[in-house]
Parts: structure tokens; sequence; C-alpha cells
């Protein structure tokens, strides 16, 4: 005899009754896996190939594939190249695998090689394919973000690969998951709220920094520009900027989260706000006001065109004790000719006003600038234009790239000039920048300077002054991520070395997310017990006054 149980819902009279009219239809539940490729069954083996020798060629080691992933049981490796935008994407999505589970690995650990790729040289993108293929070669999944794919997805090595574009980065974990089982994904599509495009994923998702001191903000992604040598505009896109409250707010989590250091980055932070009404300068001012006392901001790459308007501002800005009093504004040639040519939009005395300006009214400011050459209509003349420029400002910062022919840009067209001669001309203004030091005779200048930093070779501890000048400093225990006073004892061409001046129950901390607590309930308890004193007061005045009128009748 069965045991009859009376539970809620338990009034199924036949499998029928399990599905209503109103239940999600399977095309709709699976309309969300439309960027999903399943994995082919295997229906035989390759055999091996001979190598050059006659001897077998080594095989492709066979990757994991698994029927469900349970999260915290596969391990992540993420490779990063290019700007301080890629970083930041990096850091989101190894924020969001972190956050569900997934462990962030070495590569050789790892089930899963997750590549962010950059895609202004050609050197870049030849070590992003190369790990591809080392990837694939040691039986990794392999998942490939960032400008290459975006730019060119129909490339011939990324075939078969799971892609994540730019705007998709919130996206990571579907993607990561769906590749662990053998599937490809491919999302490129641009993130649109109510129908508008916007610059991408949230900035309150979470993060692994890759230094736990530095939050990098997007403020805004893709730019106005038509460069005729660039690639990123095919991958990044048009304008698209950040609203100023959630930027505003971005800044604020990650003081709280114990950054002592914010750079702000994109495509051309000059450029920042037009699409939305707004403007760097607006934008400065609202993040000057949240960054705690002893901590920083860096201001991005701007292109000279959108900044011109802005000079005033921007100097102002750059003189606020929190703002560091650099600039990074790419020149790319000293010819107008040349500069015509590439569409940058302005000329070469356009961008010796912001230079001048800006020196002219922020003290110990260091611009920072790029040049490329050997462009393919560039002359002889308009070589020498770029190293008069060079040798004019003797900039402290010089970044020089020959230039690489992007597929799909319009200057991939036209003619190259002669490799030896581009060699020639990148050796002769190397030479020049190597010729002058920016920091000969600083010996003995005292500085205060945020340490955050460990230098390439691991030696020193990296800190920057209020021009963001590079100061090496001993490895000394607590060091990192406080404010010290230093000596500088000797120079190089690209940093001084300093002496710590404070002793270390002197330096200050910038991470103060875990004092404000104990101040605010510190006021706190003193506003209440002045209030508890005020109103003892008060009681007694009110008995003294009913006990004079008593005594009065």
């Amino acid at each position: 005899m069965g045991l009859e149980v009376d539970l809620p819902g338990n009034d199924i009279d036949d499998i029928e009754d399990l599905i209503s009219a109103e239940d999600i239809k399977p095309r709709e539940r699976y309309e969300n896996k439309k960027s999903v490729t399943v994995r082919a069954k295997k229906r035989a083996q390759i055999k091996p190939t001979l190598g050059d020798a006659g001897t077998e060629a080594p095989l492709q080691a066979q990757k994991t594939i698994y029927e469900s992933v349970v999260p915290g049981t596969q391990k992540v490796y993420v490779k990063t190249w290019g700007c301080a935008h890629n970083n930041s994407d990096s850091e989101y999505m190894a924020g969001q695998l972190a956050a569900y589970g997934y462990n962030l690995s070495g590569k050789d650990e790892a089930d899963l090689w997750l590549l962010n790729s950059c895609t202004v040289k050609n050197p870049s993108e030849d070590t992003f394919r190369n790990e591809i293929e080392s990837g694939m070669r040691n039986g990794k999944h392999v998942v490939v973000a960032g400008c290459v794919p975006q730019g060119a997805p129909k490339s011939d090595y990324l075939r078969g690969l799971s892609v994540i574009g730019v705007q998709q980065i919130d996206r990571v974990v579907e993607v990561v998951e769906e590749t662990l089982k053998g599937h490809s994904v491919r999302l490129l599509q641009n993130k649109k709220v109510h129908g508008r495009r916007v610059a991408g994923a949230a900035l309150s998702l979470p993060k692994v920094r890759k230094n736990p001191l530095i939050e990098i903000i997007s403020i805004n992604s893709g730019c106005l520009n038509q460069c005729t040598y660039c690639k990123t505009k095919h991958a990044r896109g048009d304008l698209a900027s950040y609203p100023p409250d959630e930027i505003v707010e971005r800044a604020r989590q990650s003081f709280d989260e114990g950054c002592c250091e914010i750079w702000l980055t994109s495509e051309d932070t000059g450029a920042y706000g037009r699409d939305i009404g707004s403007s760097l300068p607006e934008l400065l001012w609202q993040l000057v006001e949240v960054i705690p006392e002893h901590c920083m901001l860096r201001v991005g790459m701007t292109n000279p065109p959108y900044i011109l308007e802005h000079l005033e501002e921007v100097a102002k800005v750059l003189q606020h004790p929190r703002v560091y009093a650099f600039l990074h504004v790419p020149v790319q040639s000293g010819s107008d000719s040349v500069l015509g040519e590439m569409k940058r939009e302005y000329c070469r005395k356009d961008f010796e006003h912001v230079v001048d300006f800006l020196r002219s009214r922020v003290p110990g400011l260091t611009i920072a600038t790029d040049i490329i050459c050997g462009f393919p209509t560039e002359t002889e003349q308009d070589f020498e234009e770029t190293m008069t420029l060079c040798e004019k400002y003797r900039f402290p910062s010089l970044f020089i790239n020959q230039f690489f022919p992007r597929p799909g840009t319009p200057a991939a067209k036209m003619e190259r000039i002669p490799a030896n001669l581009v060699k020639k001309r990148t050796k002769r203004l190397t030479d020049l920048f190597y010729s002058y030091e920016p920091y000969a005779g600083r010996e003995g200048q005292l500085y205060t300077v945020l340490v955050t930093e460990i230098s390439h070779d691991k030696l020193h501890y990296v800190g920057h002054n209020k021009s963001y000048e590079q100061v090496l400093l001993p490895m000394r225990d607590n060091l990192l991520g406080t404010r010290v006073r230093v000596r500088i004892t000797g120079t190089s061409k690209f940093s001084m070395m300093a002496e710590i001046l404070d002793e270390e129950s002197d330096w200050t901390r910038c991470d103060y997310s875990k004092q404000t607590q104990p101040k605010a309930s510190t006021s706190s308890s003193r506003g209440q017990r002045y209030v508890g004193i005020a109103l003892i007061v008060g009681a007694v005045a009110f008995v003294l006054q009913l006990l004079l009128r008593f005594l009065s009748q």
C-alpha cells in the first residue's frame, strides 16, 4: 500500500500538465546562445605528419573538454598587450572571472588562456598570433580579446576561436564557460542602452588590478579622428563617453579599495564629453573634489585638436596639488605636409602653442610625445622639420616608432619609403633623444614623491614627484603606497635616484579607507557626548527655574 503525500503543486494528472502556454519556448530559451558555435563531434583521428627530417612532427596536445563547468575548478591565464585602456579591460575581465570563482594563474598551469591584443603595430600583433599558436599547441583553450579581433575578426588565424569584443568584456565569464566546453563564442557587437551606443561595460564591475595601488579608468572609448595610419579606429570606433557621475563614482570606489593613484585613459581624453554635452575640464574638476589628500590623478593621452579650446582650464587643473603636472600629447610629425597626409587635423604651430602655453602656466610640467618615422609621404625636408621640433623642446619622454602599414588603413595603400631609409631616420632621432639628460644637475634637490610601483629590474621602488618624474628608491618595508620626502643622489636618462629623508613614522599613507570610519565614529561619539551635556544643562536650568518660581511665591 503506497503513501500519498499532499504537497502544494502536486496536482499534475498527466505529463502534459508540466508544460503550459505561458512557459518559455525553446527558441526563446536559446536566443542568447546565437553567438555560440557548438563544437563538432570528431569522427576520425588525424595521422601524425612527418617533419623535415622524415620524423614525426610533434602532435598538438589535446584540450580537455568539460561537459559542465564548476566555477573554481579551472584556471585562467590573462595576457595583455598595448595601452592603459587595454590593461584596464584585462583587469575588469580578470575581476569578473575571479568573482565567479575562476582561479587566475600562470600560463603553464592554466586550462584557458585569455589573450587581450593591441592592433597599433605589426610586431605586437605578430606576438599575439604566436601566443595563440603556442596555446593551441600546448592543449590550452584560447579566448581572444582586444582591438585585433575587433578590427579584423575574419583573420585566418582567429578562425574557430572564441572572441570577446572591446565592448563586451562584461560577458567574459559566459565566453570562458562555453569555450571550456569546447564551443566557440564571438561577441563583437556594440553595447547599446535604449538604442544608443555607449562607451562600454559598466565601470562598477569588479577588478583584479595589476597594481593594487593604481586604478585605470577609461573615460571614453573611440575618437573623433580619421588618422590614415590608425587601425585602432576600426576597433574602438567613434567617440562614446562615460557619464561624469559614473567616472567619479568609480574613482570613489577605487580609493575606498586602497588605491592611491588614478590614471584617466582613452584613445583621446581631450575629446571627452563632446558626445554627451560635457568636457574634459568639467570632469577633472569633479574628480579633484573626491581625491583624498596625498593621493594623485594622472591625465592620459590627448591629441592636440581637442585640447586647444580647453588650455586655460587644463592648465589650472594641472596646477592642483593632487594632479600630476604631466600630459601626453602625441605630435607624430613636425611637418605640416605629413600631418596633412596623416589627417591629424592640426598643424605644427597648434602643437607648439599647446606646449608653450601649458609650460608657461604649469610649473615643472612634463610633456611626453610620440613620433612616427618613415610615414610614406615623408621627405628628407619633412623629417628635418621633425628633428628641429624635437631639438627645440627636448622632450624628457619621447616615443619613437617606425611606420607600420596596418591592413585596411589608407596609409597601407601608399607607396612606402625604403626600409633602410626609415631605419636611418629612426636612428638619427633616437641619437638626438639620447644626446641630452633631462635630469642632469638635479643632485641635492628635494622632492615629495608618491611611491606606487616596483622598477622593471625589481631592485627599486618607484615614486613620482608632482611633475610625474620617475624617482628610484631603496626597497624599504612598508614604503609602497606612501608619500615621502627624498633627496636626489644621482640621475640617469630616464630617472633619478634618491635617499629617503623621513623616518618611517613620518611616512604619509595614501590609503585612508580604513581610517575614515574610526574618525567618523569618533566625531559622532563626541557629538553625542555634547548633546548629552546640553540636555543635562538644560534640565538643570529648568529645575532651577521652577525652584526660583516656587521660592518667590
